[in-house]
C-alpha cells in the first residue's frame, strides 16, 4: 500500500516535471540548436537542412547548424538521435530511408520508428530518378531495360547507403523487371552522385534535388522518375508508373523529427518556426528550384505519414523476399 507520504513525493515529483517543462519551453532555445543530417554532405537531405538552417535560426533566436553523421544508409545518424537528450537542442532529419525503409529491411536496427522518434514537421517531398553516366549505350527506359536485362552483372548502381530508398526501390525494381545490376552502397547520395558522374559507377537511384544538376550540366542522363506526373523539369523522362512499375512510384520525404519524449511546447515551437520559415518566398523558392514539393503538414500528420511509407516498405520486403545479404 503507497503510504500519504509517498502519495505527496509522487505528485510534488510530477508537479515538478511539469514546471521544468514548462520553464524549459519558455526558455528555448537558449542556446545553438543542431540539426543532425544523416548522410554525407551534398545529398538532398543535407540541401533541405542547409536550406532551413539560416531562417529557422532568425525565427528561434539561436543559431541552427547542421551535422552529418553518415554510415548505414543512415542508421549511424538515427540511432544517435534516438539517444539523444529530449531537450530540443538536437533533432534530426527524419528521411523515408532512416524512418521506412531501412528499418523494414534491417533487423539490427536498434531504434523503432514509431515510437523512439517525435516526429515535428514534413519539410519536403521530392521525386526520385534512375539516371545513368552518359557513357551507358542507352538514353531513354526502353534502351535502359533492354541493356541490362541483356547484359546482367555488367552494370552497377550507386545509393546512399544498404537499407536507403535508393537500395530498397532498384531492389524493388530489380524484382518486378526480371533484371540485375550490382548494388554498390556510399555513406550518402553526394559520394554516390561524384562516382557516378566520375563513371566509376553506370547507374544511380537517387533523389531529384541531388541528381538535378548533374543531369542539367549533361553529366547524368534521367531514365525515369518516381513521381505523381511527369515533372516540368523533366518533361520527356517518364514516371514508373507509366512504364507500368507504378510499386516503385513512390516519393522521398524530408522533416524535422526530435528523440522521443520531446516536451509538446519545444515541439510545437520548432513546428511554428519551420512554418513560418516555409511561408517566406525565398525559402519556398531555393527549396522548389531543387525539384521539391514544400509540404509542411502537423506533427500528427508527419506521424501518420511515416507509419504509412514503413507499412508499404515492410510489405514490399515481405512480398519481394527482400534482405540485406
Amino acid at each position: 500500500m503507497v503510504s500519504r507520504r509517498q502519495l505527496f513525493a509522487i505528485g510534488w515529483v510530477s508537479v515538478s516535471m511539469l514546471c521544468a517543462g514548462a520553464a524549459l519551453a519558455q526558455t528555448y532555445p537558449n542556446k545553438v540548436v543542431r540539426v543532425q543530417v544523416p548522410f554525407a554532405p551534398g545529398g538532398t537531405t543535407d540541401i533541405i537542412a542547409r536550406i532551413m538552417s539560416e531562417p529557422l535560426g532568425k525565427i528561434l533566436g539561436q543559431g541552427v547548424v547542421v551535422e552529418n553523421k553518415a554510415g548505414g544508409g543512415g542508421v549511424v545518424g538515427a540511432t544517435e538521435l534516438a539517444r539523444s537528450p529530449a531537450d530540443g537542442y538536437i533533432i534530426g532529419m527524419a528521411t523515408v530511408s532512416t524512418t521506412a525503409a531501412n528499418p523494414a529491411i534491417n533487423p539490427k536496427i536498434t531504434y523503432n520508428t514509431l515510437t523512439d522518434f517525435t516526429p515535428i514537421i514534413n519539410i519536403a517531398a521530392t521525386p526520385n530518378v534512375i539516371a545513368v553516366h552518359p557513357s551507358f549505350p542507352a538514353r531513354d527506359y526502353k534502351g535502359f531495360l533492354a541493356e541490362i536485362k541483356k547484359n546482367p552483372g555488367k552494370y552497377s548502381y550507386a545509393s546512399s547507403g544498404t537499407g536507403g530508398i535508393g537500395h530498397l526501390q532498384t531492389e524493388l525494381f530489380k524484382n518486378l523487371t526480371g533484371a540485375f545490376i550490382t548494388h554498390i552502397p556510399y555513406r550518402g547520395a553526394g559520394p554516390a552522385l561524384n562516382d557516378t558522374v566520375g563513371g566509376q559507377v553506370q547507374i544511380i537511384f537517387d533523389n531529384l534535388p541531388s541528381a538535378l544538376p548533374h543531369i542539367k550540366s549533361g553529366r547524368l542522363i534521367p531514365i525515369v522518375v518516381a513521381a505523381p506526373d511527369r515533372l516540368a523539369v523533366l518533361p520527356h523522362v517518364p514516371t514508373f508508373k507509366e512504364i507500368g512499375l507504378e510499386p516503385v512510384n513512390r516519393m522521398a520525404f524530408y522533416g524535422f523529427i526530435g528523440p522521443k519524449g520531446l516536451p509538446k511546447d519545444v515541439t510545437e515551437k520548432i513546428y511554428n518556426a519551420t512554418k513560418e520559415a516555409l511561408a517566406d518566398p525565398a525559402v519556398r523558392k531555393r527549396i522548389e528550384d531543387t525539384g521539391s514539393l514544400v509540404v509542411g503538414n502537423t506533427p500528427e500528420q508527419f506521424a501518420a505519414q511515416i507509419k504509412a511509407e514503413f507499412e508499404v516498405y515492410k510489405d514490399v520486403v515481405t512480398k519481394q523476399k527482400l534482405s540485406l545479404n
